[in-house]
């Protein structure tokens, strides 16, 4: 059995082909980076306009790197949200169009469903377990009881941990994407140069990161008054993105540390484009060893949002029957 993947949730084209429930036969990303990136974001806007642009190539692309022609793919899975209203129509509209034409049925999959079975596709995460998604656009705690069966622990209040990195690195003038610039700066710096708040949320598993990049901006305007991150020194913007970053992963580990110890579920998965974060990834696997908790952390590429992830998850659906009609619509909100 053959599933075709394809997700525009944001600013990646993405379209895969996987074998069963997790042989990934291909897997392409299109990116939009080097045009958002003068922006300092994403642009809605045009995130859609090269979605429609790049959609049926990177499609076109996924078939043949696989070795396939639509004849040979049993079920179209598309991402219907949550994600950017504007892109996520065009990826089901053009996966309704082709389901359509070539008599495939099509399923719908929720992108933070995708995100939780990404790791699927490289290993067996045990039932149930703790899954935290950590993205630009989600900051989220789930028992996973099973297919179908999340149970929500905790969510991000205000602002996603991904989010935050990028607002907090165009403050520092260091540009878009602002994960990997920070990731990499702050492992040559000193985390205790600056003592940044830790919104822990006391008897919660929410999150919060609002109050941190209100603290990160007033520290600037300290260093630099007049605003000029240019002048900041070297070591100095170091430091300033490892004491940043320590915040965001002391309170990742620590809540993820206390879902375990309440829950009494030693296994715990890691998704979302903030687990490809060094440090984050480094501190929950020597947690998750202190607490003799078992942790499945997917490889980077499958860390940031990808096709396989949704045709992974969207094999489940196929196979449980839950087959999406013409009338599907995507939703920018969608919880799990």
């Amino acid at each position: 059995m053959k599933i075709l993947g394809i997700d525009t949730s944001c600013d990646d084209t993405s379209a895969a082909v996987i074998e069963g429930s997790s042989t990934i036969l291909s897997n392409i990303v299109s990116s939009q980076t080097d045009i958002h990136k003068k922006y300092g974001g994403i642009v809605p806007e045009l995130a859609s306009r090269m979605h429609m642009e790049m959609i049926s190539h990177v499609v076109k692309e996924a078939l043949d790197q696989a070795q396939a022609d639509l004849s040979l793919i049993d079920a179209i899975a598309v991402c219907k949200g949550p994600g950017l209203i504007g892109s996520l129509l065009v990826g089901c509209g053009f996966a309704k169009s082709l389901g359509y034409a070539a008599g495939i049925p099509v399923v719908g999959v929720n992108h933070l469903e995708g995100h939780i079975f990404a790791p699927f596709l490289e290993s067996e995460p045990e039932f149930p377990f703790i899954s935290l998604i950590a993205s630009g656009g989600h900051t989220s705690l789930y028992q996973v009881n099973s297919f179908g069966n999340y149970e929500e622990l905790g969510r991000t209040r205000d602002d996603a941990a991904g989010e935050a990195y990028d607002k907090i690195a165009k403050m520092m003038g260091l540009g878009y994407p602002g994960g990997p610039v920070i990731d990499r700066l702050a492992a040559e710096g000193d985390s205790r140069a600056f003592n940044f708040p830790r919104a822990y949320v006391p008897e919660s598993f929410d999150f919060s990161f609002s109050g941190l990049k209100t603290s990160v901006r007033r520290m600037l305007q300290t260093i630099v008054p007049d605003g000029d991150t240019r002048k900041i020194p070297e070591r100095t913007m170091r430091d300033l993105a490892a004491s940043f970053q320590a915040s965001v992963v002391d309170v990742l580990v620590r809540k993820v540390e206390w879902v375990i110890a309440k829950r009494g579920i030693g296994r715990v998965v890691l998704t979302g484009g903030v687990s490809a974060n060094n440090e984050l990834r480094k501190r929950m696997q020597l947690m998750a060893d202190e607490r003799n908790a078992k942790l499945w952390l997917p490889s980077l590429k499958l860390c940031t949002d990808n096709a396989a992830m949704i045709a992974a998850a969207g094999y489940h659906h196929f196979m449980a029957g839950d087959i999406a009609g013409l009338d599907l619509n995507p939703k920018a909100y969608l919880p799990l």
